[in-house]
């Protein structure tokens, strides 16, 4: 023992190498030992990188997210311009099926035609997806986090071609879709790789006096398949996120894109199913359905699915939920807001002015309502309004489609009508783009419905803050951190920032009053997707386990008897002193000895 020590703490002394003695030597042992503890570590490495390594994959990037990619543009494009428009009909349409346009938002350029779902496909989705589940819910965590890791490695290195994916069938620019779509995505599979496993793994939970001859576990099981229906504004990081978390959680899942965003979708999909065929898992455990609303009730109606996840709309958020009730099938419901910053007095205007732009004017999850000081209104009103004198059209991307603009300008005229100060707030016609769907910047000055809204006081902001339906998102700007912090706790969200907004990537994800409810996202989205099963066993069975005593055993035998040992019983466990509790106890003994 004492050379295993030496040769630990200095090795060139035990082996002999640092003496002077020239009858001293290196002694075998020792360098058989290091030998066969560097064979040992070699084996070890070796195993590690074979079940935990990320296993590389090729998935062939789409023609259309080359930039030189050609096509022809659609006059007035929409989701089903093929019924307008020949040159975009499928060669061979099925009689009685819908098809489904896709097109890049950008440039109306044609991208394909494709054949939407229909019930009978998506009830065939649904049952390939629960029988692939039955082998997958049996894999171990280092198999599932082998995916993660693989998922994360691909996305890495491919990261250029997904974003001109993204761009290209949401119209959104490049630096939006690494930033909102791939870095993002990219922090979910860390998440997921690290701590996963830690928010899945059975817990022991702690008991009281009277069960302390058990032991209680609580368990997350998968459900079985769930179902995601997501929205088209991230068609990678809303595609891969229910994606993720399900098929880690032991669970298969069917999800329902947008129509607008199909193409993408498919493709995004395409890379998690042929990274599970790749590391022998069947590919059938995650399925896209992308079929009509009308269709929609043969996903949120089946008695397969088990849980729902939704991003989108209120209305849609609503008839989803109803649905899911013919068979009390569990939802998450992440319906949009319209989040506040509140700008604290005295708050270093020049220092966040970058940020609450890109809030404006880029993110989803973004400030819809900038709320500062009376003191500061006049300043930040300059400061946004020359701004956006800068901001080109261009450096938002495009909107989706052309059929919001005339409800969006509808808004606008409504609000100048009303006496609001307004730059932008029209359409904008591209000079390369003519047939793209693009609107100017627009800085809306007006209460109360107002981008930028003053306040009196602290307590006028929070009010305004909380004043609408919704409760998703805010965020709170000031000098001091502590009185940042008191504001969000009074906020009505699901999720505050301080001094920065939307950076909720690895945290529990939703909103509260009309903004939906439930999570996704971090250890409560995870579980969310499984089965909750408290499990209690003995702790000591060969030496005790439950028995009903004499005196409570049926039939009673004496009503007095039985009432005075419930009666002990409940103060031995629970009275609130020692002298009341051994007499209890006694009452309990009394009672069973008579």
């Amino acid at each position: 023992m004492s050379s295993l020590v030496s040769l630990i703490l200095h090795p060139l002394i035990t082996l002999g190498l640092a003496e002077d003695d020239d009858e001293a030597g290196i002694d075998v042992f020792y360098l058989i030992s290091l030998f066969f503890a560097f064979g040992i570590w070699l084996v070890f490495e070796r195993y590690q990188k074979a079940h935990n390594s990320a296993v590389p994959f090729h998935w062939v990037p789409p023609a259309p997210a080359d930039p030189f990619w050609e096509s022809f543009p659609i006059e007035n494009a929409h989701l089903e311009s093929h019924l307008e428009h020949p040159e975009v009909s499928p060669p061979m349409r099925i009689e009685g099926r819908r098809y489904i346009t896709s097109f890049d938002p950008a440039t109306s350029l044609h991208i394909g035609t494709y054949l939407a779902d229909d019930e009978e496909d998506i009830n065939r989705k649904i049952q390939a997806a629960a029988e692939a589940q039955k082998k997958w819910k049996e894999t171990t965590f280092t198999q599932r986090r082998r995916v993660m890791r693989s998922l994360l490695k691909w996305l890495v290195d491919n990261q250029d071609v997904c974003a001109r994916v993204a761009c290209r069938d949401s119209g959104k620019t490049f630096v939006d879709a690494a930033l909102g779509e791939i870095l993002t995505t990219c922090s979910k599979l860390e998440w997921l790789i690290q701590h996963g496993e830690k928010a899945l793994r059975p817990e022991s939970r702690r008991g009281n006096l009277m069960m302390m001859y058990k032991k209680s576990q609580v368990r997350y099981e998968p459900l079985g398949v769930v179902a995601g229906i997501v929205s088209w504004n991230y068609p990678l990081h809303n595609a891969w996120s229910p994606i993720l978390a399900s098929i880690f959680s032991g669970n298969a899942i069917v999800l329902k894109c947008s129509e607008n965003v199909l193409w993408s979708t498919n493709w995004f999909v395409g890379a998690i199913t042929e990274c599970l065929r790749v590391l022998k898992h069947d590919p059938e455990l995650v399925q896209v359905v992308c079929c009509w609303p009308e269709q929609a009730d043969a996903l949120t109606k089946s008695p397969v699915i088990k849980h729902i996840t939704f991003i989108g709309s209120e209305t849609v958020g609503r008839k989803i939920a109803v649905a899911a009730t013919e068979h009390l099938t569990p939802v998450t419901l992440e319906l949009g807001g319209k989040d506040p910053a509140i700008i604290l007095p005295r708050t270093d205007l020049n220092k966040w002015i970058s940020l609450w732009m890109r809030g404006i004017l880029k993110e989803l999850y973004r400030h819809e309502r900038l709320i500062v000081h009376n003191s500061q209104y006049d300043e930040l009103h300059e400061m946004i309004s020359d701004r956006e004198g800068y901001v080109q059209t261009v450096d938002c991307g495009s909107m989706i489609s052309g059929h919001r603009f005339q409800s969006l300008q509808g808004i606008i005229q409504d609000a100048k009508d009303r006496g609001a100060d307004i730059s932008g707030g029209e359409q904008y016609d591209h000079s390369y783009f003519e047939n793209g769907y693009y609107f100017k910047p627009s800085v809306l000055l007006f209460a109360p419905v107002a981008v930028l809204m003053p306040y009196k006081d602290v307590p006028e902001a929070i009010e305004i803050a909380n004043g609408t339906r919704y409760g998703l998102g805010a965020s709170v700007f000031g000098p001091d951190q502590n009185q940042c912090l008191k504001v969000a706790r009074q906020l009505e969200c699901g999720m505050v920032s301080v001094n920065d907004f939307g950076v909720f990537y690895d945290l529990p994800f939703g909103g509260v009053k009309s903004s939906g409810y439930g999570r996704f996202g971090g250890p409560e989205g995870l579980r969310s997707l499984t089965n909750v099963k408290a499990v209690i066993v003995d702790r000591w069975p060969s030496l005790i386990q439950t028995s009903i005593p004499k005196v409570l055993d049926y039939p009673i035998r004496s009503m007095t008897k039985s009432r005075e040992f419930c009666n002990g019983l409940v103060r031995f466990l629970y009275a609130d002193g020692w002298r009341t509790r051994f007499r209890g106890l006694m009452a309990v003994i009394k009672a069973t000895k008579e």
